[in-house]
């Protein structure tokens, strides 16, 4: 997948509800995506990303993911859906203007069900973590 390929083409989220900006990087177990937090974000609260956003920054790197898979096998890009979330540890939350890196590392995939745990990082530290189980409607 080309990292400058437009994210939308690969997610099925559309603005205002768009929470990552580019594919860095993605091969079978991790994928990788960056994200500027702009003040108008409708998960910012205060001057800050709240912890839905970072949930869903997560989701949507696994989305990316699956685009480009889907993309490279002419296939339309599926909608997911965040079926559970386990050990969710907030530890910090970006201010706008912040750029986000987020990486997902398959952990299990078994039909219609990925396994992820996902690491958010701004400016080197971690923000956020947590596994995620996320299901793919049938096309």
């Amino acid at each position: 997948m080309n990292p400058d390929d437009n994210i939308q083409d690969l997610i099925p989220q559309r603005p205002p509800f768009v929470m990552v900006g580019r594919l860095l990087s993605s091969d079978e177990q991790v994928t990788r995506t960056s994200f500027r937090v702009g003040e108008d974000n409708i998960f910012v609260v205060n001057g800050r990303f709240t912890e839905g956003g970072l949930l869903e920054n997560i989701a949507q790197t696994a989305a990316a993911r699956a685009g480009a898979i889907f993309r490279i096998e002419n296939k339309p890009v599926q909608v997911g859906y965040i079926g559970a979330v386990k050990n969710l540890e907030i530890f910090d939350l970006p201010g706008t203007g912040d750029e986000l890196i987020t990486e997902i590392r398959i952990e299990d995939a078994i039909f219609d069900v990925t396994v992820i745990s996902g690491k958010v990082w701004c400016n080197e530290k971690v923000v956020a973590q947590c596994e995620m189980k996320i299901f793919m409607s049938p096309v």
